[in-house]
């Protein structure tokens, strides 16, 4: 495996011990057992019925590319893609989506696929970062003593707001600039191998900027996107109530907005680790709920949630004849279609 995967796995395994270091596992696990199983099985089908949900939604970001992909093509390559980050490091997830739907439907490239990809991450965390913020300035929000810490990630969030706002605008406006300017810079301020990442994602993105270019597909994904992080955050409260924790909804979505961004960093397949202690920071820390069901929750929801898209995933795939070694090369397919579609600036329309 790659150093990333092995720091992942280091990472995840840090944060399980950290949550659990001044916590009986076997009262987290007895919590767990005692949960209202038919809250937390509603809790899961919500959970899993989002990934339906981005399946409905990426119909959306790929109509600049086709216009008529198929439900059921767009639905296996979600499922896929989960389930190789469930089960494979180095969160080789998006690429498998990418390249599994091109394969379900040739008429999209693997190139645009990935692109697609992008501007969902996009959308995502802008949603996320309105999300976080938004809670944190409603009037039901503890009044509690953060640090600076999770100061700096609520500017953090603010400043993404703005910057890819500014960024998009420049994108659309300026297309040709913006690249010569990002590709200048992240090859002299950055490694090689990251440098062309920076660069292969900028250049398929801008594959698929129709989506931004026109405001009807715009307000759409943006709705599909504020729906689907909606209903997450409805199977973030269900989850909740199964363990006896009524914070309300309010806390429910400022869960799922750290949760976002926690599972963001490094962790080992599945998110282990990085999903728990932010479940634990937003619960426990910020809510002051116990340590026992904030645990009890987020081990038993995250598992809960973890087992229905990965057997979906692995059906998929084998129904279309990829092995997980399949799935895992993924990666390096993709990659390679991307560097062969590469945007020449000078083909992009003049700002």
């Amino acid at each position: 495996m790659s150093w990333k995967a092995w720091l992942g796995i280091a990472l995840s395994a840090f944060l399980i011990w950290f949550t659990l270091r001044d916590v009986d596992a076997l009262e987290v696990w007895e919590a767990i057992r005692a949960a209202d199983m038919l809250m937390l099985a509603a809790a899961v089908f919500v959970a899993t019925f989002g990934f339906f949900i981005r399946a409905l939604r990426w119909k959306v970001i790929l109509q600049p590319v086709e216009p008529d992909t198929r439900l059921h093509d767009r639905w296996a390559a979600v499922n896929i893609g989960f389930m190789a980050n469930n089960l494979l490091p180095a969160r080789v997830g998006e690429f498998a989506r990418a390249f599994s739907f091109a394969r379900l439907d040739p008429r999209v490239g693997v190139s645009a696929a990935f692109g697609s990809l992008v501007v969902e991450r996009v959308l995502d965390g802008l949603v996320l970062a309105a999300f976080l913020v938004g809670t944190v300035l409603m009037p039901s929000f503890p009044d509690v003593e953060l640090g600076g810490g999770f100061t700096a990630i609520l500017r953090s969030a603010v400043v993404l707001l703005g910057g890819v706002g500014v960024v998009l605008a420049l994108l659309l406006v300026f297309p040709t600039r913006v690249v010569a300017i990002t590709e200048g810079l992240a090859r002299r301020l950055l490694p090689d191998g990251a440098a062309l990442r920076v660069i292969e994602a900028l250049e398929a993105f801008l594959q698929s900027l129709g989506v931004i270019r026109n405001p009807v597909l715009l307000i759409q994904a943006m709705a599909w996107t504020l729906f689907f992080w909606t209903w997450h955050g409805l199977s973030f409260w269900l989850g909740m109530l199964a363990f006896d924790i009524d914070a309300g909804l309010v806390a429910a979505f400022f869960t799922e907005a750290v949760v976002g961004f926690g599972v963001a960093l490094p962790a080992a397949p599945g998110f282990f680790g990085t999903f728990h202690a932010s479940v634990a920071f937003a619960l426990e820390t910020v809510y002051g709920v116990g340590e026992v069901p904030t645990l009890a929750f987020a081990y038993g929801y995250h598992l809960g949630g973890f087992i229905p898209v990965t057997l979906l995933g692995l059906w998929y795939a084998r129904s279309i004849g990829l092995s997980l070694g399949d799935v895992r090369q993924s990666e390096s397919k993709v990659e390679a279609a991307v560097d062969a579609d590469l945007v020449d600036p000078s083909d992009l329309p003049h700002g």
